[in-house]
């Protein structure tokens, strides 16, 4: 295994390229909580496509070396977007690029899910073509608590994983979803004993990596364009989120979150 030359990834990101033509997309840091800090968040837009172009790469495994799988945004980042209009636009755009990066990208990705996947490690962890989560995984699109729209992946993705009704449930509710009843509802596809996470996930994509190239990529190619009549719903929740951002509501949930309390959404000024 060798580490990728791939410039910007940031702290919270690494790449490795393995001998078996597998590359693992690493959250880190080891042993601490991973996020997706402003450079990371604009790498997850563009690393995909990399990878694709890069020569014997075959496969793609998304997993984490932290206790969890990725926390989301940082709060800088968050703040950001609450005082400029250049971070919401900017923001909006690397999120598009994200799901589309993934759902484009013709390499069979990957998820190995621990611990807890929120925000942007939420849309990561389930836009892979095959997602493993641990049993004490903890999904959680956590944007209706922050009182912003449900708008980086869920709206395009969770109705066809799970269903409507069991979309609108937890998206509403804002649930945290661990691996079993993910894998229960059909959000995630498989859930093993968090002792079996690396192994079985490091498993199917070195299985992947030795299948026919183009009939995986072709057969991903097919299956994703139930994704793509999706897309304006996708449009709309991404814009409706990153509104929600300069209003009154969001400013409430992230003043709640760092004060450790519930939100007092809709409460006077």
């Amino acid at each position: 295994m060798s580490s990728s030359n791939l410039s910007g990834l940031g702290p919270h990101l690494a790449v490795r390229l393995c001998d078996d033509g597998v590359a693992e997309v690493v959250f880190g840091p080891p042993g601490g909580m991973p996020f997706a800090d402003a450079q990371g968040h604009a790498r997850l837009g563009t690393i995909w496509r990399e990878l694709q172009t890069t020569p014997g790469v075959r496969s793609l495994l998304v997993r984490s070396e932290g206790k969890g799988f990725c926390a989301g945004g940082t709060p800088e980042v968050v703040q950001s977007m609450l005082d400029s209009e250049y971070a919401r636009l900017r923001v909006m755009q690397e999120g598009r690029a994200i799901v589309q990066g993934m759902i484009d990208c013709d390499l069979p990705i990957v998820s190995a899910i621990n611990g807890a996947a929120v925000g942007a490690g939420a849309a990561v962890a389930l836009l892979a073509d095959i997602s493993v989560a641990g049993h004490k995984a903890k999904i959680i699109d956590g944007h209706t608590k922050l009182g912003v729209a449900a708008g980086d992946h869920a709206a395009v993705l969770w109705p066809l994983l799970c269903g409507m009704a069991k979309a609108k449930y937890h998206l509403l509710m804002c649930n945290t979803i661990d691996g079993r009843e993910a894998e229960r509802i059909g959000l995630v596809s498989l859930a093993v004993a968090d002792d079996e996470l690396d192994t079985t996930a490091r498993e199917i994509a070195h299985k992947l990596a030795q299948g026919s190239p183009t009939a995986l990529a072709f057969t991903k190619r097919s299956l994703n364009h139930w994704l793509r009549m999706a897309w304006p719903a996708f449009e709309h929740s991404l814009a409706l989120e990153i509104l929600g951002f300069a209003g009154q509501d969001a400013r409430e949930g992230f003043a709640a979150l760092n004060e450790r309390r519930p939100p007092r959404f809709g409460a006077d000024a």
